[in-house]
């Protein structure tokens, strides 16, 4: 399938998922992206994936993300020179080039709003080669609050995990994503003991069983605080019906409709914790191949 007609077959996809949340899908703000990155729909290993979310900023959005092709092309450079994000003197806008000067960078992806258009860029490492926390706090645009923070990482075994950077250019904050994560992260009392730490408010039953079945974590930071912002515990699966909760009703009318490609679906679950309390998210995966990347 030619680049040009593999995205054309996205966005109708996009406006058909988007109608299920009531959302008008933006022409302007979703063709430029997909015209500037599509020659990676043309990939069998491409990641494709939507993602709706019950929080307050996330009402009214359906969010797409994908990997991008050639691996190692710098895509915020693309991004920059196709007018999909405005340049910018804020440090967010020259971390992405400090980290492809000094760490090992396997490959990319982007995230997108199907109202608000390009958000982020996500940097991966291989699984066999996790990132140290002290390679980040080494560069001069990564927030203060990543080392501020660091005995927080090291005290729950997180320090040499990092397997995702995510770097948001619309909200300029910084989702540094764990794997590996050590099992007692995801039990009920350590789940509790890093909320209270963060000055989170006590997590709900459903959060703790659903942190229990949890592969990863990640964590929202800021240039604008010393606190960490949010923290995100997800579940992948094939059937949301084996979940140790119910779906929030909006996700579940969503995953009703939602389109799919190939034979099997899957699904990654997630609740998110912040001071304001928490909100769930599922990332739908329209494209995926076995042993290929969760996005959270």
């Amino acid at each position: 399938m030619s680049g040009t007609s593999a995205s054309a077959e996205l966005y109708s996809t996009l406006e058909e998922s988007a109608r299920l949340l009531d959302v008008a899908c933006s022409p302007d703000k979703v063709l430029p992206i997909l015209t500037t990155f599509e020659d990676a729909f043309t990939h069998d290993s491409t990641v494709v994936a939507f993602r709706v979310a019950t929080g307050r900023r996330h009402v009214g959005e359906l969010d797409c993300r994908f990997t991008t092709y050639p691996k190692k092309r710098d895509p915020y450079a693309l991004a920059l020179s196709n007018g999909l994000t405005p340049e910018t003197d804020h440090p967010v806008g020259t971390l992405l080039s400090e980290m492809q000067e000094r760490l090992p960078i396997d490959s990319y992806a982007i995230d997108f709003g199907v109202i608000g258009g390009f958000k982020k860029i996500y940097a991966f490492f291989t699984p066999d080669d996790l990132q140290d926390l002290s390679e980040f706090v080494e560069l001069p645009s990564v927030p203060g609050s990543l080392a501020g923070n660091g005995e927080f990482f090291a005290r729950y075994g997180l320090q040499d995990k990092v397997g995702v950077i995510g770097i948001d250019y619309e909200n300029r904050t910084l989702n540094v994503y764990f794997n590996d994560v050590p099992a007692e992260c995801f039990a009920s009392e350590t789940i509790a003991s890093i909320l209270r730490e963060l000055g989170f408010a006590e997590p709900s039953e459903d959060m703790l069983k659903l942190g229990q079945e949890a592969f990863g974590l990640y964590v929202t930071l800021s240039w604008d605080t010393s606190k960490i912002e949010r923290i995100c515990f997800a579940v992948t699966t094939t059937d949301l019906k084996t979940l140790p909760v119910p779906i929030e009703p909006a996700i579940d009318k969503f995953v009703s409709g939602v389109p799919y490609g190939g034979t099997d679906r899957k699904f990654v679950y997630g609740v998110a914790l912040a001071p304001e309390g928490e909100y769930y998210k599922l990332e739908s995966h329209y494209k995926w191949a076995a042993g290929t990347m969760d996005f959270i």
